[in-house]
């Protein structure tokens, strides 16, 4: 029986192993310290130069650091202390690569090893053997707790690289608020500096304005008395300028007013000499007075040879003044024209045409006002709807004998009844006519046309000049007021 010695194992193993570390290279020369626990679990004997805390534990003592000091930092103390943590951060993120570069060493270490064990295995016996079994249980309880310590890794990975994030935004918006409060500041230190430059020179201006006040002073208070002195002087002994040159004034302003009215009465003369001399050549002359209530006739001139005024066409005419530009009269086209209240003011002309010949006759002045006619129209106008009492004279053209009728002039409509029979009721509209008469009748001064509608017409007598001429008044005003325009 052949006896197996020790030194013949010891000679024989290493030359067939195979080298665990010839193509790794680890952090640290030689294996940490392990001991085996209770059900062969293995224990991490604690380490004598440990150089600190762990990752998370540093992660959760610089939040609750932060978030104390958080009320009490200044935007700049903040963003200095997120930049400190974020180099913290940065640090705790290459820690932790290096970690996980030592963990990829550390399992291909184990592996090796293990095959080595397990190699070594198949060589022994008996109590070799189980010490080679025991080796390879520590050393799989090893990658065990190696696995662990990786899951633990990546999640203090993620943490840290979840906080570096955070640092990063957060140290970003301080740097934003420092840049905008610094900003801030300085826009009120520019504006607190020009107020100061601005409140020095003022209060240098008052106080040089104070110090020639005071050196002047008894100089300008005794100038003062003397021209108070010497107007009051001038006042006692000679009159003054203004007031003769106001009297000055005056009297060229009776001058000029005294030259204006001869200029005027002059300028009448003239057109009536004017005037005169033409009727003498024209055919045809006005008569009537030229006044609001009153009648203007066209006559013939007591002249040979005159033509007859029955075959005369005839058109009249109304202007501001004799040289401006006429405006004729819609349907005033016979010989006999009443003015009504639209002509006050104006000069009033009547073209004749005779024979190829046109005449043209003219009154003197523009036509002049009723004086009562404006206080009766006030009146009036006063109650909602005026009434007034007329006879037909016509109807569509024709004669028409009736009895008396009340003519309502309202603010919306027109109407013309006879108790409770109405003959005509219209609203204003543009349809409507409404004008003093145009035609040969027996008074036009106090007669009145009213076209309600195209089919239908009416001469109006009223009882008096004044009456018929409120009334026109009366309906342009309402119609006017109705947005509608009436000639």
């Amino acid at each position: 029986m052949t006896k197996v010695c020790p030194e013949i194992e010891e000679e024989t193993l290493p030359k067939s192993a195979v080298p665990v570390s010839a193509d790794v290279s680890f952090a640290s020369d030689h294996f940490p310290t392990y001991k085996l626990g209770p059900d062969n679990q293995i224990i991490e004997e604690p380490k004598e130069d440990d150089k600190g805390p762990s990752v998370k534990e540093t992660v959760q003592k610089e939040s609750e650091l932060l978030s104390d000091q958080h009320k009490r930092l200044s935007v700049r103390d903040l963003a200095s202390k997120f930049d400190k943590n974020l180099a913290a951060a940065v640090s705790l993120a290459d820690e932790a690569k290096l970690r996980e570069v030592a963990s990829l060493e550390g399992h291909v270490m184990l592996k090796k090893l293990r095959d080595a064990l397990e190699y070594m295995r198949g060589r022994t016996d008996g109590q070799n053997k189980e010490d080679v079994e025991t080796a390879i249980s520590m050393v799989e309880a090893l990658a065990v707790k190696l696995t662990q310590n990786e899951g633990e890794l990546i999640q203090e990975k993620f943490e840290v690289k979840k906080l570096g994030n955070f640092l990063k935004q957060t140290s970003e918006d301080a740097k934003k608020l420092v840049n905008q409060e610094k900003s801030f500041a300085c826009a009120e230190i520019e504006t607190a500096r020009a107020v100061v430059l601005k409140l020095g020179e003022a209060f240098e201006e008052q106080e040089r304005i104070s110090e020639a006040s005071r050196a002047q002073g008894p100089d300008v208070e005794k100038l003062v008395k003397e021209v108070q002195e010497a107007r009051q002087i001038k006042r006692m002994h000679h009159p003054t300028k203004v007031m003769g040159m106001q009297h000055e004034l005056h009297g060229l302003r009776n001058r000029i007013q005294e030259k204006y009215m001869n200029s005027v009465k002059l300028h009448k003369e003239i057109a009536i000499i004017k005037r005169v001399e033409e009727s003498k050549s024209c055919p045809f002359v006005l008569e009537g007075t030229q006044s609001l209530g009153s009648c203007l006739r066209i006559c013939i001139n007591g002249l040979e040879n005159a033509p007859d005024l029955s075959n005369c066409s005839i058109q009249w005419y109304r202007a501001a003044c004799e040289t401006s530009r006429r405006e004729a009269i819609s349907g005033a086209i016979q010989s006999i024209y009443a003015p009504e209240p639209f002509d006050v003011g104006r000069i009033l002309q009547a073209d004749i045409l005779s024979n190829g010949q046109k005449f043209t006759v003219t009154t003197d002045d523009p036509v002049d006002p009723d004086s009562g006619l404006q206080s009766r129209v006030e009146t009036l106008m006063r109650k909602s709807n005026s009434e007034f009492s007329v006879v037909i004279s016509q109807m569509n053209g024709q004669d028409y004998a009736s009895r008396s009728h009340i003519f309502t002039i309202g603010k919306t409509r027109i109407k013309l009844s006879r108790g409770w029979i109405s003959k005509a009721r219209e609203i204003y509209s543009t349809s409507m006519q409404l004008c003093g008469v145009r035609s040969n009748i027996k008074t036009p001064t106090k007669a009145l046309f009213w076209q309600p509608r195209k089919s239908l017409s009416f001469i109006l007598t009223f009882e008096s000049e004044q009456e018929r001429n409120a009334a026109i008044v009366l309906a342009r005003k309402y119609a006017f007021d109705c947005n509608v325009s009436k000639n």
